[in-house]
Parts: structure tokens; C-alpha cells; sequence
């Protein structure tokens, strides 16, 4: 069976290669050419469109940055909905249950299933095929879809009803997002008290204050000075505004994710969308005037 795979950026194409190598075949699109290339030269098959991708496959996934940008490759003038082969679309980015839900039912008025299946476990469980995935939809389409889904990790299905699994997502994201920025915090208190970041970071992890981000996160992109954990601020803040929406919505408390939300705010403004979502402790290095650096030589 061919899959098709749309979106080839940092968790797309680790997923691509993860695919090729348990011996799918596979045909993909992204909007850059060079991420195309990259991935035929896996042994995937080219496609001129998202279109051309529902032409020639099946099942299709969908890794992409934005709601609008989901909504384009699904519903636009090329777009999924206009392809011949495809019955169901696998919707593996972080869009929100608003969008999740218009997407659904778009495609469900073409004959098109759809599972909402956001991801989580950042590049390196792309790559090693050990994600989480939080799945959404039709029982019978879940189940169809587990065999591929296992590929990529472990596959959950949190409910039957459309955009389930983008609450599931949100509800993880704002938790990453909080420990990623408390961690930043304290970090910078203790460095700035004159305890050294890498101890900190062993005594972290050896007690209760562990966190992903303790044991991941700052040992491989902050404390080596490094900041390429492979996940965006810009991508980081937007899954918290959504998530804010959505708490919104249900009328819950946000005041803890609120002032989350500032923290990450803050950094996308001063180190810019694009930059890795470890920079976030760098406003508070700014304002403290220390560096959290774990590297030997930096006393130098």
C-alpha cells in the first residue's frame, strides 16, 4: 500500500525516513523542493501536489505548522479533496479541535475519513519511530490505521469524536511549554546565586524536580550553548494561544497558562519565531545578566 506523507519539515521528514525504513513505500509533497529531494533520495516518490499525494495514495498523512496551513493542503485549489485515491487522511499537526472539527467534516463531504492524530516525542522519536500519538475518529478507521501508526510510535485512540485528540495534544503541549519554562527559571536563579547549571541539572534529575526538560532538554541544547533541540518558539507560543482558546471556550481556569503564555510570548518576540524553543531561557538570562552554560570552558 502507498502512503502519502505531506509536509517534510523537522518532525515530517524524520517521520519520512521512519517510514522508508520499515519498508513502506511512500510518495510525498512539501513546498520546498529541497525537502522533496531529501526524501526521494530515501526512496520516496515525488508528487507536484497535495492532490497529486490523494491521487496516488490511500492514506494520507499531514504534517504541517499552522491550522491555515492544514486547511490549505486539504480544502485549496490543490488540495487533498481533489484527489482519487485517497479514503482517509491521518492529520498528524498540532491545529486545534476548532479546526480539527472543520476539517472532518470538509473532508467526510468528499467520502474522505479523517483521523486527528497529533504527535508528540520532538524529532528524535520521529526519527526512532517512539512517539506518542493521540488520535481522534472513527473507530473503524483508528483501527485501520494502528499498523501504520505503530511505525511511527504508540497510538492511542482518546475518543471517537473529532478533534479529541487536538485537546489531548493541547492539554501535553501547555505542560511541555510550563516545565520547559520553569526549568529556564530556576536555572537561571541558581546560576545566578553561583551554583554551576550542570550540577543543578544532576541533582535535578536525581530527585523529585525532574522534568523532560530537565533530563532532555538542557543537557542537549542549553547547557552546550547549542539551542537545536529541533522544535520552533513560534510553534511552541502557537500551541499555547490554542490552547488558551480552547480553555476559553469550556470556561476553565487559564491563570497558570497564562503566565506561561507570557514567558513564551517574550521569547518569540526578542529571539524570534524560527529560533529553537530552548531559547527560552534566554530572556531570562537577559534580564538576570547571567548565561546558563554548562560547558567546562566557560569560565574562560
Amino acid at each position: 500500500m502507498d502512503i502519502g506523507l505531506i509536509g517534510l519539515g523537522n518532525m515530517g521528514f524524520p517521520m519520512a525516513a521512519r517510514l522508508r525504513e520499515t519498508g513502506h513505500r511512500l510518495v510525498v509533497f512539501d513546498a520546498r523542493a529541497e525537502s522533496i529531494d531529501r526524501a526521494v533520495a530515501l526512496g520516496a516518490a515525488a508528487a507536484t501536489s497535495p492532490a497529486d499525494v490523494a491521487d496516488r495514495a490511500e492514506t494520507v498523512l499531514t504534517s504541517l505548522p499552522t491550522p491555515q496551513a492544514a486547511l490549505e493542503v486539504a480544502t485549496g485549489g490543490e488540495g487533498i479533496i481533489h484527489g482519487s485515491r485517497v479514503r482517509r487522511v491521518v492529520e498528524l499537526s498540532t491545529i486545534g479541535p476548532h479546526t480539527a472539527r472543520q476539517l472532518s467534516t470538509l473532508l467526510a463531504d468528499r467520502g474522505i475519513a479523517m483521523l486527528d492524530c497529533p504527535v508528540s516525542g520532538g524529532v528524535a522519536g520521529a526519527r526512532h519511530g517512539t512517539l506518542a500519538l493521540m488520535a481522534s475518529g472513527p473507530a473503524d478507521e483508528y483501527a485501520a490505521a494502528t499498523p501504520l501508526l505503530e511505525t511511527l510510535g504508540r497510538p492511542y485512540l482518546v475518543a471517537t469524536e473529532p478533534g479529541a485528540g487536538q485537546t489531548m495534544k493541547l492539554i501535553n503541549n501547555l505542560m511541555a511549554a510550563a516545565t520547559l519554562a520553569v526549568t529556564a527559571e530556576v536555572m537561571v536563579m541558581g546560576v545566578k546565586a553561583g551554583l554551576d547549571p550542570s550540577v543543578m541539572i544532576d541533582v535535578l534529575n536525581a530527585g523529585s524536580g525532574a522534568t523532560h526538560a530537565s533530563r532532555d532538554k538542557f543537557p542537549r541544547s542549553v547547557l552546550p550553548r547549542t539551542f537545536d533541540f529541533g522544535f520552533a518558539t513560534g510553534l511552541m507560543t502557537k500551541d499555547v494561544r490554542l490552547y488558551l482558546e480552547e480553555a476559553a471556550k469550556l470556561g476553565t481556569p487559564t491563570e497558570l497558562a497564562e503566565t506561561v503564555a507570557r514567558s513564551w510570548e517574550a521569547t518569540t518576540e526578542s529571539e524570534g519565531p524560527d529560533s529553537d524553543f530552548t531559547s527560552i531561557v534566554k530572556p531570562f538570562e537577559a534580564s538576570a545578566g547571567v548565561i546558563v552554560d554548562g560547558r567546562h570552558d566557560r569560565h574562560a
